[in-house]
């Protein structure tokens, strides 16, 4: 019999239905776990299921029951890859569920802030109507989608998910090659070029060495003071305190953030510093929940780990 283990169900909803897996099993949920929990509770475990809990060396080396890690996200940066391979222990992720929810949240950002519709609810909130006097009132520019361009960084399946979606409303696509790169593939555009020719920018690339602070203020004086950012990557990939004196500058014209470097943020995060400007939006890592990317993920996980079980596994990282 398998000893399943689940450190942290929280980050998937309790009204999201998780799949019972075919074969004979025990399974063990935690809403979350410290990280002076995981090895008692994981000490006789065959298969863990993860999201966020860190799995180190130190860790990992303690636990020699471990027949696979399933990380239920695609994200596998809190677990020591290096390690698990060395040791020829199997990590499997989650792939291809949020191929609708991610791109639609990237474009409800760009309308919102394109459109300023925070700005205008609330001077509508602070009464700024009243004042005014007319049946319409304009403190703030408003840009239409259509006929602007997107850049975006990344090319993925949710970079290719935005840029359908940004098709189809009538904007021009402009993707990025590689920062640095020498070589340009053919549809793609320099990194410089992009930022300096987008209305909005859009990241959708790993977090890695060479993508750390993929965006800083060199970045974003790159960038049309009329432009917007949006992440819904990683938090790192983003200077925030440079992306903060951007906005307050005026560098550029707005912002949305659906990641940050440590999460949950703290109040000291400089972006959670400054929440009440009317030209940035953030919100606590959702791009990816709609209930039907939830429930995909929820169906891959137990396949993942059912095709372990059958020999043949699937999503291997």
């Amino acid at each position: 019999m398998e000893k399943i283990v689940f450190l942290d169900s929280a980050t998937i909803p309790a009204h999201i239905h998780i799949p019972t897996p075919s074969f004979d099993h025990q399974w063990i949920s935690y809403q979350e776990t410290a990280p002076h929990q995981v090895i008692e509770r994981l000490t006789d475990a065959t298969m863990v299921i993860v999201n966020k809990v860190v799995l180190d060396a130190n860790t990992l080396s303690q636990l020699p029951h471990l027949k696979l890690i399933a990380v239920s996200a695609t994200g596998y940066n809190n677990i020591d890859l290096t390690w698990c391979h060395e040791h020829k222990l199997p990590v499997c992720n989650i792939r291809g569920y949020a191929t609708r929810s991610v791109p639609e949240h990237v474009m409800a950002l760009c309308f919102a802030l394109r459109r300023n519709l925070t700005a205008y609810h609330r001077d509508i909130e602070d009464g700024v109507w009243q004042q005014k006097n007319q049946f319409c009132f304009f403190t703030h520019p408003i840009g239409d989608i259509a006929g602007s361009t997107i850049g975006i960084v990344g090319s993925g399946n949710l970079g290719q998910g935005v840029e359908a979606l940004a098709n189809a409303v009538g904007m021009t696509v402009l993707k990025a090659e590689r920062k640095g790169a020498t070589a340009i593939r053919d549809g793609y555009v320099s990194f410089n070029t992009l930022l300096e020719h987008a209305d909005i920018v859009t990241l959708h690339c790993p977090l890695d060495t060479s993508t750390s602070n993929l965006i800083g203020r060199e970045e974003l004086e790159r960038m049309k003071p009329s432009a917007i950012l949006i992440n819904t990557g990683r938090g790192g990939l983003v200077d925030e305190l440079a992306l903060v004196e951007a906005l307050k500058k005026g560098d550029i014209a707005g912002a949305g953030v659906d990641v940050f470097t440590q999460e949950p943020a703290s109040f000291s995060n400089p972006l959670l510093a400054h929440a009440g400007m009317p030209n940035l939006i953030l919100t606590p890592h959702v791009a990816w929940g709609s209930d039907s990317s939830l429930q995909t993920l929820a169906n891959i996980l137990i396949e993942n780990l059912d095709a372990f079980i059958a020999g043949a596994p699937q999503n291997l990282v």
